[in-house]
């Protein structure tokens, strides 16, 4: 069993940064894609971020591409999602994610564990 919990989410006004962080318990950390998705309120769950087990293979989401930054860390066991540029529109909650394979994923599908999420909001 894998779990995964999300820090690091808060209020900013727009223009600022944040960093997401991801810490993952369970087996086989360094074996699995991991990914990002977050919901709005009213709004269906988007992907933002993927990144496969060694880090080598990223892709991002239009509306985040050059401003957010997914990266981990296999000896922490942990992933991260550097957010620069905020905007408004960027607030929803955040869902770290993880897959029981080793490549990156752009569907929620295919990932087979999620953490509890936590709010990012940006005022404007």
């Amino acid at each position: 069993q894998v779990q995964l919990v999300e820090s690091g989410g808060g209020l900013v006004q727009a223009g600022g940064s944040l960093r997401l962080s991801c810490a993952a318990s369970g087996r086989a950390f360094s074996s699995r894609g991991m990914g990002w998705f977050r919901q709005a309120p009213g709004k269906e769950r988007e992907f933002v971020s993927t990144i496969n087990s060694s880090g080598g293979s990223i892709t991002y989401a239009d509306s985040v591409k050059g401003r957010f930054t997914i990266s981990r860390d296999n000896a922490k066991n942990k992933v991260y999602l550097q957010m620069n540029s905020l905007k408004p529109e960027d607030t929803a909650v955040y869902y770290c994610t993880g897959r029981s394979a080793a490549g990156p994923a752009s569907e929620a599908k295919w990932y087979d564990y999620w953490g509890q999420g936590t709010q990012v909001t940006v005022s404007s």
